[in-house]
């Protein structure tokens, strides 16, 4: 899990455009959005675009990215339960 979790703070870096943010900078079980990174509503797309291409998971319910995408640690459980590639 700790390596799926790195892997996904880079690619979160790489497909945000976060030029000020490092992978240390993300804490896992930091919040993405609001008080956390400050992630917004275009990020939680392209946080969906990435699971799509990258893990082969497609969310069907928009409700549930709220829940998946809390934190990196969240994210990771989610895509280590249901990924298909």
């Amino acid at each position: 899990m700790d390596a799926l979790i790195a892997e996904l703070k880079n690619k979160i870096i790489e497909v945000l455009n976060l030029e000020e943010v490092t992978p240390e900078d993300i804490k896992e079980d930091d919040p993405l959005f609001g008080s956390g990174l400050g992630l917004d509503s275009i990020d939680a797309l392209e946080l969906i675009v990435l699971l799509d291409k990258t893990y082969g998971i497609r969310l069907d319910d928009p409700k549930k990215g709220k829940d998946i995408f809390s934190s990196v640690r969240t994210m990771a459980e989610y895509i280590t339960a249901h990924r298909t590639k």
